[in-house]
């Protein structure tokens, strides 16, 4: 059996009784050790696909395949998968030791005590929760209760681990930490993971790839620096980065390239990125902030309103043609609210796109 292909969705498809189409003929495979991010906005249909991988929904069309396996007519507790919820479900009257062991003490593969505990207390150090094992957990932190979760879900040693939006009730710092180790943890165990989220910022971090949903359908199957600098479409290049694209709206006649105060030429673009013929029409020209700085030579001016300190970065705001627009540079580039600053487009790095957001160049 290939790496390449461990999990296979193959046009998946539900359908809901009042005719709500949530996932629209999704197909993407998962290689075997990967930790992948399923991430979009809320009601993207990314948590649906996660439920019927899971078995906990059934899908109107497609399969699921694992190791080669469909696993349609499989029951969810034959799936040998891990499950990861949002709101941790642990059992409040339960110490962690106990959490984490219930898994081993129940069905047809129920393991003998001592044996659950040893595997228990294995996983409970991985996750660094072994000295919380008498606790119950009304008595621990959001941090403490997604890892006994985690560790709960690991116990069973699944061939897949499925984590929905785990880290989304705890505080940022918080949220960093746990979001390392989780990834530290999933590549020491070696298990195959599908992680949901709707931060962009937590999936560029931890997936060795992102999986991008946007109502119902994959925008981008991608490693995440590739959602980045070579976005599919408009949603896409608008939905990564932080802070987010700067959008200008340009027309495009004759092959020049314009906008009340802009004025630029096709042949100031890079010939070789253009991916279909700029014929004339209305189009979106986006740049990421960090490719648009001031410049004595620069193509557009404008008035600085505002100017955000982000870490070693300060992010200067501007209109242009009624449009709000950002330019990040250095903090040691002293820019003042008020200034009037020239702006220089590193049109290498730029994107276009039409009207219906496909990416031209």
């Amino acid at each position: 059996m290939s790496t390449e292909n461990f999990i296979e969705i193959k046009n998946l498809e539900k359908t809901y009784d009042n005719g709500y189409q949530a996932i629209k003929s999704v197909s993407f495979s998962v290689k075997k050790g990967d930790l992948v991010c399923l991430l979009g906005p809320s009601g993207c249909g990314k948590t649906t696909t996660l439920n019927m991988i899971a078995g906990l929904l059934n899908p109107t069309g497609g399969d699921i395949i694992v190791d080669g396996k469909s696993m349609l007519n499989v029951e969810p507790k034959d799936r040998n998968i891990g499950y990861v919820f949002q709101n941790y479900a642990l059992y409040p009257h339960m110490t962690v030791l106990q959490n984490v062991m219930f898994p081993m003490t129940v069905g047809k593969d129920k393991k003998p005590k001592a044996e659950a505990e040893k595997i228990a207390r294995r996983f409970m150090k991985l996750t660094h929760i072994e000295e919380l094992a008498n606790e119950k957990p009304g008595n621990l932190s959001g941090g403490q209760q997604q890892r006994v979760s985690i560790a709960r879900a690991l116990v069973q040693e699944p061939q897949i681990l499925l984590m929905d939006e785990p880290l989304s009730n705890l505080d940022a710092r918080l949220r960093l930490k746990i979001r390392e180790e989780i990834r530290a943890l999933v590549k020491e165990v070696g298990i195959t993971t599908l992680f949901v989220t709707h931060d962009q910022e937590e999936a560029l971090s931890i997936g060795d790839k992102i999986i991008l949903f946007h109502q119902g359908i994959i925008q981008q199957d991608d490693e995440g620096q590739n959602l980045y600098l070579e976005p599919k479409n408009q949603f896409v290049a608008n939905f990564i980065g932080n802070p987010v694209i700067d959008n200008f709206k340009v027309q495009v006649k004759d092959d020049k390239i314009t906008a009340p105060g802009l004025s630029l030429d096709k042949a100031d673009f890079d010939s070789a990125r253009f991916k279909k013929e700029l014929t004339d029409g209305e189009y979106t020209l986006s740049i990421r902030p960090e490719n648009i700085t001031p410049a004595q030579d620069g193509q557009i001016e404008a008035i600085i309103n505002d100017v955000e300190l982000i870490g070693r970065e300060r992010v200067l705001k501007f209109t242009f043609n009624e449009m709000a627009e950002r330019s990040l540079v250095n903090l040691e580039q002293n820019v003042n609210a008020g200034g009037k600053v020239k702006f220089k487009m590193n049109l290498k790095r730029a994107f276009i796109f039409d009207e219906n957001g496909e990416r031209v160049y």
